[in-house]
């Protein structure tokens, strides 16, 4: 868990360096460290309960770090445009959202039957 919170702090500090224009190549590992610290924090701590649903969101949330790690790649692939790689932090992102809503959404609806 503390592998995944600490790889998302990266991930928004590393797409938060460009978006403001500071001048530096240091975002691309700051970034990918992240990545490859929520890929694995995700893989290393499956949903060991009881539901279904929430297991198979918990299987989602690996694949926003699958994302953050596509956007990685694409940050230092020299055959991608220079926004390529928000298209996927972006989707990952998404996921993220949708899943930070829904698992506790889901428990509680479970827990009041």
């Amino acid at each position: 868990m503390l592998a995944t919170v600490a790889g998302l702090i990266l991930v928004m500090a590393g797409t938060a360096i460009p978006l403001l224009q500071l001048h530096s190549e240091i975002y691309k590992y700051i970034f990918s460290v992240g990545a490859i610290l929520v890929v694995v924090g995700r893989l290393f701590m499956p949903y060991t309960g009881s539901s279904l649903r929430i297991k198979r969101l918990c299987r989602l949330e690996v694949w926003s770090g699958l994302f953050f790690c596509a956007a990685a790649f694409f940050m230092f692939w020299h055959g991608a445009g220079p926004t390529d790689w928000i298209a996927f932090t972006l989707a990952g992102a998404a996921i993220q959202i949708y899943t930070s809503i829904m698992i506790p959404r889901t428990r509680s609806k479970e827990q009041g039957k």
